[in-house]
């Protein structure tokens, strides 16, 4: 069915579809799943089996405790207290809330291209210094130098102008910021996305390749998300929602076991004047290229 094909080739889709594409999915995502059932829409990260670096949650976070981690494995070295913050495809708002409870920045400000999205992440989530507006990723509404650190989390895979986007976070960010990227990315695309965060101003602090871990978080979840899928989404668009959530019998999930996804999460910084943070890496230090 239709559903299935563009959440199987989203990426490959036109540039000018693949917004349009999004609004509807969130469309569908707000006709299903009215409350706060669900608001994590990111495949997680897990450690191994036995790990000792496993978060600290409480009861309430459990059930979401992939999702989490991946926020918190690409935010955690960053200074997010007392920060300026602006997460970029902010989605139905779990990071947001997560990360303003548990880091405590001055103000998040979470951005969507659906105002929907927003008006319910804006009912739902209520937090000191927490905001949601509607906006497009490659024309960000804010001023140059507004924020100290911006996070974008499995989102820009659906841009239809990396470049832009790239000089956009640059622009509003203060020198010395910090932007957080974490995305799925092609076999053989590695390299040209760090070139464009190359060529957009940014210093590499951290390039690390974590499809591993965004596996077994995927393998660690699939049964409960398909519970959910089946309990709220109708028998024939069901298969749509198993690629959309990489469930372990679909294809987004073969393709990340087939190494013909891979997931990268970056920690860059804006040249100038640094909040404290660690020193550069030389290109190619941590993990290689695809």
């Amino acid at each position: 069915m239709l559903l299935t094909y563009l959440a199987e080739n989203c990426c490959e889709l036109p540039a000018g579809a693949r917004k349009p594409l999004w609004r509807f999915l969130h469309f569908l995502l707000r006709r299903f799943d009215r409350d706060q059932s669900n608001v994590f829409l990111n495949y997680g990260f897990a450690h191994p089996h036995g790990s000792s670096s496993a978060l600290d949650l409480g009861s309430e976070d459990e059930k979401d405790r992939n999702a989490i981690q991946l926020y918190h494995h690409v935010t955690c070295d960053a200074p997010l207290e007392d920060a300026a913050v602006l997460e970029v495809g902010c989605g139905r708002g779990g990071g947001a809330i997560f990360l303003t409870r548990r880091r405590r920045p001055a103000e998040y400000v979470g951005l969507d291209i659906s105002a929907a999205t927003t008006a319910f992440c804006n009912r739902f989530h209520r937090a000191p210094g927490l905001t949601f507006v509607r906006g497009e990723a490659e024309r960000l509404p804010f001023s140059p130098g507004r924020f100290d650190v911006v996070v974008n989390i499995e989102s820009a895979r659906c841009y239809g102008d990396l470049a832009a986007f790239f000089a956009g976070v640059f622009r509003v960010l203060k020198p010395g910021g910090h932007f957080l990227f974490a995305d799925v990315l092609k076999r053989g695309t590695v390299a040209r996305a760090r070139g464009l965060l190359r060529d957009a101003g940014f210093l590499t602090l951290r390039a690390s390749d974590i499809r591993e871990n965004v596996i077994r978080a995927m393998h660690q979840d699939s049964s409960s998300r398909r519970a959910l899928i089946e309990s709220r989404v109708p028998r024939y668009m069901r298969r749509g929602f198993y690629e959309v959530s990489a469930t372990t019998n679909s294809r987004r999930f073969r393709a990340f076991v087939n190494r013909e996804l891979t997931y990268w999460s970056f920690h860059l910084r804006k040249p100038g004047t640094p909040v404290q943070s660690p020193s550069p890496v030389r290109e190619g230090e941590r993990g290689g290229a695809s």
